[in-house]
């Protein structure tokens, strides 16, 4: 049984919380919910030490061959709910996150990818699991019709530069390749 204790927010709960603080605070609504999103990383994090421990008989996470990793984050995030997630190198130390079918997604003919509970969520989560600062930024989105959610993970400066030049008007892949 694990010991990390919390709560369970269903998806119905998620993406009303979308639509509050969309409607109350308009262009704000991102910063609150990747802030909000953010601050569930340690719980998150910390169940899923508890989970590898539980199935891998590891005491970390990082004690787990490489090889085996990606495998236990899918199988994690599956079973608390969020969905299946493969994770993809992407090389220029940038790993992609595909998620085929996520729980915060809503498809809503958003313009932008619109996942931002979880790209606070994940940025932390990540940052605990690397022992490093991580950045999360989602560039593919179910919300907007893309087939999958894809976030890109790499440090903050990595991922300044790539959001960067994605404003200056290239696609991610061009962005990456620069």
């Amino acid at each position: 049984m694990s010991t990390t204790s919390g709560i369970t927010v269903g998806r119905k709960a998620l993406h009303q919380l979308h639509a509050v603080l969309e409607r109350e605070t308009g262009a704000q609504a991102p910063l609150l919910l990747r802030e909000i999103g953010f601050a569930t990383g340690e719980s998150l994090y910390g169940a899923f030490v508890d989970w590898c421990r539980e199935r891998y008989h590891v005491e970390k996470p990082q004690e787990l061959d490489v090889a085996h990793l990606g495998g236990a984050l899918s199988g994690y995030f599956t079973e608390a709910g969020w969905g299946h997630i493969d994770t993809v190198d992407l090389g220029s130390n940038v790993l992609a996150l595909d998620m085929p079918a996520w729980a915060e997604a809503e498809p809503r003919g958003a313009t932008y990818p619109s996942c931002h509970f979880s790209s606070g969520m994940l940025a932390d989560f990540f940052t605990r699991l690397g022992g490093a600062q991580a950045a999360v930024m989602e560039v593919e989105c179910l919300c907007r019709g893309d087939a999958r959610c894809r976030f890109l993970l790499g440090s903050p400066d990595l991922l300044t530069h790539i959001y960067e030049r994605m404003a200056a008007g290239m696609s991610y892949q061009d962005a990456m390749a620069r």
